[in-house]
């Protein structure tokens, strides 16, 4: 993971094409900012993405040396993990090389406007992803249990 105390906006895609099409049905051409105007830390999205899992974190350290360490499990989503696993780390290559730590955009001209507010939530958004990978990892599981071969692209 690169950098947990960065700020971001962010926003759920059917949002923001909703905004675009709002823009697009103007009489005239203007510029908007296509943004929440909420910012949470990336730590939080982790946070909500394993308690999407039943999976609750401890946080230690800080800055590159911070790591994510699993408390508690619950809800059997996550059968391979085990409580005292790290399953996050800071890492310097995942750093922006010219990072920004707080990105906060200004929608209010598009809510004056257009009357336009976002109506999926940061957390509703994440909820929704981690929701897709889990239905991605469950098909990958039951085809290797079947003796399938999987090709899994990982990170590194």
């Amino acid at each position: 993971m690169g950098n947990m105390d960065a700020l971001r906006d962010c926003g759920q895609a059917k949002d923001y094409v909703r905004m675009q099409w709002m823009i697009l049905q103007q009489g005239q051409p203007e510029d908007f900012v296509i943004v929440t105007g909420e910012q949470y830390f990336v730590r939080e999205f982790i946070q909500w993405s394993a308690a999407e899992l039943g999976v609750t974190l401890r946080f230690e350290g800080e800055g590159v040396a911070e790591v994510a360490i699993v408390e508690a499990i619950s809800g059997g989503k996550t059968p391979e993990l085990q409580v005292g696993d790290f399953i996050v780390r800071v890492d310097l290559c995942y750093f922006r090389s010219a990072e920004v730590e707080i990105l906060l955009g200004d929608p209010s001209k598009a809510k004056q406007k257009l009357g336009w507010v976002p109506e999926i939530n940061a957390q509703e958004m994440c909820a929704e992803m981690v929701a897709e990978d889990l239905k991605v990892a469950q098909r990958h599981a039951f085809l290797k249990l079947n003796g399938d071969d999987v090709l899994f692209s990982v990170e590194n």
